[in-house]
């Protein structure tokens, strides 16, 4: 039953997709651009989509002032491998990207391989003293000195998402564990954040936002503006195939899912959660969060 009940719901998404890409390959574009904005209210300005970095990123400052985060590397090789090793490089377009599944990570990596297949695409940047960082792929790799350089000089990107529709995702994607979700939300409280799952352990813990210094703060469903604008601002031309990018029809989905899920839970459950993921929403905000704005912030909590 367990597993019929999600299968249903994965059902259920895979129509909402399927009727998407059947209206837009049956719309005008310039409809379909305008449908699209009215639906999620995306602002589409480019001055607009400046606006909203500036605004995440001071918000994420005044997080790290207040909550005294670590915001230099540990002095040691092996402390600050393990405190970076969710961060990607990439070389030849000069980025470093927290990799978290399920944030829209996925999305940009189809991006990247877009942009890579025109061998005349590069990025400069000055890089310190002109150092040769090679072909490794994930930050953790490189010597202290290194990764204390690319830090400096690469453009940094961070993908966020609301906690509770990352713990809806994970949940989908676990159909095997024959977990209602109640028992699930049970198994990841009482595992605690030592043991947790990148698909759910808080964003703040696994990208560190304060030592990092993101340039580009991507929200999961703005990618088809966001990324694009990202990538007009870090000096593409404005000429690269953009892939089309489901997101902001999924966080639609996800929105009917999150009510439904969301009512499952016991009021100590949702609580917890607020408690799990606290730093999370005070580094970023989230817009329209069921829990945050029903529990977290209504003295519920």
């Amino acid at each position: 039953m367990r597993f019929l009940h999600r299968a249903i719901i994965l059902t259920f998404i895979g129509c909402i997709s399927l009727l998407w890409w059947h209206h837009h390959l049956s719309t005008p574009q310039q409809q379909d651009h305008l449908t699209f904005k009215e639906e999620i209210d995306v602002p589409l300005t480019f001055d607009a989509l400046l606006h909203i970095q500036q605004v995440r990123r001071k918000t994420l400052r005044s997080f790290c002032r207040k909550k005294s985060k670590l915001t230099k590397l540990p002095a040691t090789q092996k402390e600050a491998s393990q405190l970076l090793s969710s961060i990607a490089v990439n070389h030849k377009l000069n980025f470093l990207y927290c990799k978290i599944p399920g944030t829209g990570v996925e999305e940009w990596d189809q991006l990247l391989e877009v942009i890579l297949k025109n061998e005349n695409v590069t990025v400069q940047v000055p890089v310190p003293y002109h150092q040769d960082f090679g072909n490794k792929m994930a930050l953790s790799k490189y010597n202290l000195t290194s990764m204390e350089a690319l830090l400096k000089a690469y453009t940094k990107v961070v993908f966020i998402r609301d906690p509770f529709h990352r713990l809806i995702s994970a949940y989908m994607h676990r159909m095997a564990d024959n977990l209602t979700f109640k028992e699930f939300i049970d198994y990841i409280l009482y595992s605690g954040l030592k043991n947790a799952s990148a698909e759910w352990t808080p964003l703040v813990k696994l990208c560190h936002p304060c030592l990092v210094q993101y340039n580009y703060i991507m929200m999961f469903g703005f990618l088809d503006n966001e990324l694009h604008h990202l990538i007009l601002r870090t000096g593409f031309p404005d000429n690269i195939q953009m892939p089309k990018f489901m997101d902001s029809k999924i966080q639609w989905t996800y929105s009917w899912l999150e009510e439904k899920m969301f009512n499952e839970l016991s009021l100590v459950q949702k609580k917890r959660l607020c408690h799990f993921f606290q730093f999370d929403f005070a580094a970023f905000a989230f817009p329209r969060s069921l829990l945050w704005d029903l529990i977290c912030i209504s003295g519920n909590s």
